[in-house]
């Protein structure tokens, strides 16, 4: 609960900061496909993972420093994760992490516009917070759903905090915003860490939202 808070407070301070001098506040929202990497000394365990369909939504916070460039900060809930299958015996057995994280990415902007129409390239960090997570699992119909213990020791699945990269690019018209974003982690989330092992994240984003303001 106490890296809540920061995380909580670093959200609050930085959108109070720019609100100082914003141009534009706008909502956000679409779809993540997650997967995670797993690896380590001896091997990399999620070559065989697949892209877990989840969300993506919250504020945003546009400062303009120019006609090409721009800083936008957010506090966006995500979901992150990955599907697994495996098969045993002839039965196929699906594993599905399914995460929520409160992430605030920070990014810089740069982008020229042709008339209504602004096409922009972006990049910059982001630190995160799981929130809540469950591991549903299913064979041959049936299923089952445990949640996820999040904590530093060798008991837990999953580290809470989460640091990365987001790059992205995408389309602005009329105050409408479109853009595919990739984020990715750079904390390793795993606790355990021995013989090398380590968990990041791997997320693409679609998004669709609306910028008040001018």
């Amino acid at each position: 609960m106490k890296n809540l808070g920061k995380v909580l407070i670093i959200s609050i301070l930085t959108l109070i900061g720019m609100q100082t001098f914003a141009q534009k506040i706008g909502v956000q929202g679409g779809i993540n496909l997650a997967n995670i990497l797993a690896k380590d000394d001896d091997d990399t365990y999620s070559d065989d993972f697949e892209v877990n369909l989840g969300f993506n939504g919250g504020v945003t916070l546009e400062v303009g420093l120019g006609d090409l460039l721009s800083v936008e900060a957010a506090v966006m809930a995500n979901s992150k994760g990955f599907k697994m299958k495996e098969e045993f015996l002839g039965i196929e057995f699906t594993t599905r992490a399914n995460l929520l994280y409160l992430d605030v990415p920070v990014l810089v902007k740069v982008g020229p516009s042709f008339g209504p129409v602004k096409v922009f390239a972006a990049a910059g960090p982001y630190i995160g917070y799981g929130i809540s997570g469950k591991l549903k699992y299913e064979a041959e119909g049936e299923s089952d759903t445990e949640d996820v213990e999040w904590g530093d020791s060798e008991d837990d699945y999953l580290k809470r905090m989460d640091f990365g990269a987001k790059f992205g690019a995408g389309l602005e018209a009329m105050g409408f915003t479109i853009g595919a974003y990739y984020s990715l982690g750079l904390a390793n989330i795993s606790p355990i860490t021995d013989n090398g092992a380590k968990i990041n994240h791997k997320v693409i984003s679609l998004s669709l939202g609306y910028k008040f303001g001018k």
